[in-house]
C-alpha cells in the first residue's frame, strides 16, 4: 500500500536512502483517481526497494513549495534527494513502472 507522505514525515522516510516515488493529487483530480490503482501497486511491487507514496496537495503546502508541482497528478521520482524524473498527468502503469526501475 502506497504511504501517506506529509510535510511532517517526509524527511524520516527520505533519510532511509531508498529511491523515491512521489505522487502528488487531489480528492477533485480525475486523473489523479485514474493512476491512484497504479501507484498502489508499484507499492506493493516494490515494497523494501522503493518509497511509494502519495502526497495530498491541500494538505502538504511545504512539500508542494519545495518540489515546485504546480499540477496534479504529477508524480515525481526521487534518488538521492534529488529529482531525477518526473511524469506530470495520467499515464499508463507501465509509464510509472519504467521510470521506477531506471532509479533502482
Amino acid at each position: 500500500m502506497a504511504l501517506q507522505i506529509t510535510d511532517q514525515n517526509f524527511e524520516e522516510l527520505a533519510s532511509q536512502g531508498k529511491p523515491m516515488v512521489l505522487d502528488f493529487w487531489a480528492t477533485w483530480c480525475g486523473p489523479c483517481k485514474k493512476i491512484g490503482p497504479f501507484i498502489e501497486a508499484l507499492a506493493t511491487e516494490y515494497d523494501g526497494q522503493a518509497i511509494v507514496g502519495k502526497v495530498d496537495i491541500e494538505e502538504n503546502d511545504d512539500l508542494v513549495a519545495r518540489f515546485g508541482v504546480r499540477n496534479v497528478p504529477t508524480v515525481l521520482f526521487v534518488k538521492n534527494g534529488e529529482v531525477v524524473d518526473k511524469n506530470v498527468g495520467a499515464a499508463a502503469k507501465a509509464v510509472f513502472e519504467e521510470k521506477l526501475k531506471a532509479i533502482l
